[in-house]
This record gives C-alpha cells, sequence and structure tokens, in this order.
C-alpha cells in the first residue's frame, strides 16, 4: 500500500465490529494510515495493525 492508492480494506474498529471499506491513502505513519473513506467521503485514521486484509481497489475477478 502506497500514499495516493485506492484499496479496499477488512478493518476491525475498537470495538471489534468487522468493516469492509474502500479509502484513498493520503498519508501513512507511525503504524497509522490517513485516508478518505470513498463511502462516506470524511477523512479516518486507520490502525494498520486492525486492518485484517487490503488489496487494490478493482482487482477482483470474476469467476465463471
Amino acid at each position: 500500500m502506497s500514499v495516493g492508492q485506492t484499496i479496499e480494506i477488512v478493518y476491525m474498529d475498537r470495538s471489534g465490529k468487522i468493516t469492509q471499506r474502500k479509502i484513498e491513502v493520503k498519508g501513512i505513519h507511525d503504524g497509522r494510515i490517513r485516508a478518505t473513506c470513498l463511502t462516506t467521503g470524511a477523512p479516518r485514521v486507520f490502525l494498520a495493525s486492525s486492518i485484517l486484509a487490503w488489496q487494490p481497489a478493482g482487482t477482483r475477478h470474476a469467476v465463471g
């Protein structure tokens, strides 16, 4: 993952709730990812240790 990249993440918040989000990475520093959530348009900070999985956005392939 790098600054400027749009990625999809699976994230566990402080309460243990797991969500899937599409974000645009704005900065990475000290285990924190500053990003814009593309669903809400809101700026967010994600803890790298709470990201359970990630992939570049748009890399899903159709099966069949």
